[in-house]
């Protein structure tokens, strides 16, 4: 029996894939809790792999959906030989969400973002700017909100809660 011809995916213009959606890739790793040095290492390695097996372009939205799938199958990787585990639940509300926004702008995103967090209370928001902006430790936060660390812990979780919750709603109420 001969062997088929191969037929061979046209040519990736690695560097216009790069420049779309590095930023994509790398926002998303943070999201998944990555720090900004980690998440530049796995954005690297997800285009890194790209090169090693090409794909088919189709759509943007195929690329970014493609790109999410090789950086948090690099992620899981990695988290498993660091002995760490990782919430399958989270992984799908996570990638839900990644799938619904992934025709918005970044910018149209941070503004549902922005107007979800002035629903918050104001300790709720200094909680969660003091740990993500300010890269406050939970017993920093608890020190300087004057409650207990597992108080801190709580409120961090709550705000985030709110804010998921809102941006849900308001991306499924906006179509």
């Amino acid at each position: 029996m001969k062997d088929l011809p191969q037929h061979e995916l046209p040519a990736v213009d690695v560097a216009q894939l790069v420049a779309q959606h590095q930023l994509s890739v790398w926002r998303y790793l943070r999201s998944w809790g990555c720090s900004s040095q980690e998440a530049e290492d796995l954005t690297q390695e997800t285009f890194l792999k790209v090169l090693e097996k090409p794909f088919e372009q189709l759509t943007d939205a195929a690329t970014r959906g493609y790109l999410r799938t090789v950086a948090r199958n690099l992620l899981i990787d990695r988290r498993r030989k660091e002995g760490r585990q990782t919430n399958i639940q989270s992984v799908e509300n996570m990638e839900q969400f990644w799938v619904a926004t992934d025709d918005r702008k970044p910018d149209e995103l941070l503004g549902l973002l922005n107007e979800c967090l002035d629903g918050l209370t104001e300790r709720a928001r200094l909680a969660l700017q003091m740990r993500f902006q300010d890269h406050k430790s939970r017993t920093e936060i608890a020190d300087s909100l004057q409650i207990g660390e597992h108080g801190a812990k709580n409120l961090m979780q709550r705000a985030k809660q709110q804010l998921r919750e809102c941006i849900e709603f308001k991306l499924n109420n906006e179509s």
